[in-house]
């Protein structure tokens, strides 16, 4: 979510702003020069900061060309961590998923864009992609679990969360595809739309 960095401590605030300026250098140089050919030491050059600062932020290449996933998921997840459950889950994970996204920087819909425009052209992210969904969905499930303590349905909670990340996932896509069509409000809006469909596509006939 959007932080005030006038709230945080300095080291904090240099911290943050180190960060963010390695991953939108990241998605510029990526863009601009291509995913392969553009090295770690281009990106630290460029930001002016030592591979030991980068892997202080970022695990891997992957990870800071993903920055505007793992920026939003995170965001949610500490979100979630902090909500009483109450009503049905699925509606409970949407309404989260809607306030986090309200939360995110102004720019935050511009980078998720570009993002997902440059993991469908590079095979490398798209396998990591999809690894940090699953990871992703595994923490989501344990987040939900804590909150809500003991399910008795083992199956019914996991089930659930899979269906939430499948409709953003649909929803997402679909944006992307459009080109970003309507902004952040566009995105929230498909995700709406998508939401009141999985009732219908859950009793499709084939």
């Amino acid at each position: 979510m959007s932080e005030n960095l006038r709230d945080l401590p300095l080291r904090e605030r240099k911290k943050l702003r180190t960060r963010r300026a390695l991953a939108e250098t990241a998605l510029r140089l990526f863009t601009e020069r291509g995913y392969d050919a553009t090295t770690l030491d281009d990106l630290c050059d460029a930001v002016e900061v030592s591979k030991r600062t980068f892997f202080r932020n970022y695990r891997s290449k992957e990870d800071v060309a993903l920055a505007a996933d793992s920026d939003l998921w995170s965001a949610y997840l500490d979100h979630v961590a902090t909500l009483e459950m109450d009503g049905p889950l699925l509606e409970f994970l949407r309404v989260a998923l809607n306030s986090t996204l309200s939360a995110m920087d102004p720019d935050w819909g511009g980078r998720f864009l570009a993002t997902r425009e440059l993991s469908e052209a590079v095979p490398a992210l798209q396998t990591h992609s999809m690894g940090y969904c699953q990871d992703t969905t595994r923490a989501l499930v344990k987040t939900v679990n804590g909150s809500a303590g003991v399910v008795t349905d083992e199956l019914r909670l996991p089930l659930t969360v899979e269906i939430f990340v499948a409709a953003w996932r649909t929803a997402s896509m679909h944006w992307s595809v459009r080109g970003g069509c309507g902004g952040r409000d566009g995105l929230m809006k498909l995700v709406e739309e998508t939401f009141a469909k999985i009732p219908a596509a859950l009793t499709s006939s084939a």
